[in-house]
This record gives structure tokens, sequence and C-alpha cells, in this order.
């Protein structure tokens, strides 16, 4: 249908904008250089950035630097050689939002910055592999868990995954445990 198909293209535009962001980390930029550069791409594209003025939120994207779990503010601080930065992009166009996040290292980090990001990567796609329909959302979170677990990593509990569509944050809400 319609609706399905407009979702689908806001959700492959977050995309395209998450690796076009992503690609910009290195030692050196600032994350409010990154916000900057993503907002003006996202507006070319014909969407709009859905962080800004959200909830009083004053950005396009959220940079989470290091130990900043999420929705990290993009900020006039440089990136240093092996921070672990994690991007938040979400666009609105032709009435949906789409929302992803990835983390990546700035230049080269250590084997335990690689490690983090790797993980928290397979626990994403383990996570996706269980989603289709007439599956509980619980094995969502169970299989990002279960990844977390067994590499002596911990789950941030106060946070949530969530539906997306017309509305930025909507049920169902998805947890990470």
């Amino acid at each position: 249908n319609e609706e399905l198909r407009l979702m689908k293209n806001s959700a492959k535009l977050a995309r395209e904008m998450l690796e076009y962001a992503c690609s910009l980390v290195k030692p050196g930029i600032s994350t409010d250089e990154i916000d900057a550069k993503t907002y003006e791409k996202i507006i070319s594209k014909g969407a709009y950035p859905s962080p800004i003025n959200y909830s009083g939120f004053p950005k396009s994207i959220c940079t989470s630097v290091n130990e900043v779990a999420c929705h990290g503010i993009p900020d006039s601080r440089e990136l240093l050689e092996g921070d672990i930065v994690s991007i938040d992009v979400s666009v609105f166009k032709d009435g949906f939002h789409g929302d992803n996040c990835m983390s990546v290292v700035a230049g080269e980090g250590d084997d335990e910055a690689y490690r983090l990001v790797d993980v928290t990567k397979e626990a994403l796609d383990k996570a996706v592999s269980v989603c289709h329909p007439g599956r509980c959302l619980s094995d969502v979170g169970k299989e990002i868990q279960h990844v977390a677990s067994q590499e002596d990593y911990r789950i941030v509990h106060e946070f949530c995954g969530h539906g997306l569509g017309s509305i930025l944050h909507m049920f169902p809400l998805v947890k990470h445990f």
C-alpha cells in the first residue's frame, strides 16, 4: 500500500543520511560540523531532520561520544583519535519518519573500541533477524541481551526502542533486554 511505500522511502533516506553522517567522522571534526553538513544533505533531499525542536532538542542529529549512552547534542568539541561516536539520524519525508543509529570509531581506535562497535552491530543484526509477523517484540530484547551478556557487556535499561511512522516516537516500545 501507499503508506508502506512512503514509510520505506523515509527509512531508506534515513539510512542514506546516517551513512553520510558516519562518513564524516574523523579526528579534528566537531559534531557540530557533522550536524550542519548532515542537515544540509537532508534538506537537499526534500526531507526535514526530525529531531530539530523535538521536545526542545536543538540539533538535526544526535551524536553520542564515548560514555554518552544516547541522544547526545552536537557541540564544538573536536573528535579525538579513537573516540567512539554513535550517530542517530531521523528524517521526516512525505508524512513519515525514518530513524536509525550507528556507532563508528574516529580514526584509529583500540581493540576495545572496535570490539564494542562490533558487538553492538552483532546484537542489532540478531535482533532484526527475529523480526517478522507473529513474533513477540520481547524476542528482540532477548537477542540483544543474549549477545551483550555473552560478550560481558551491560544493557542500559533506562532507554528503549520504539515504533515509527507518522509520529517519531510511538508505540510499541521495544526493550533492549
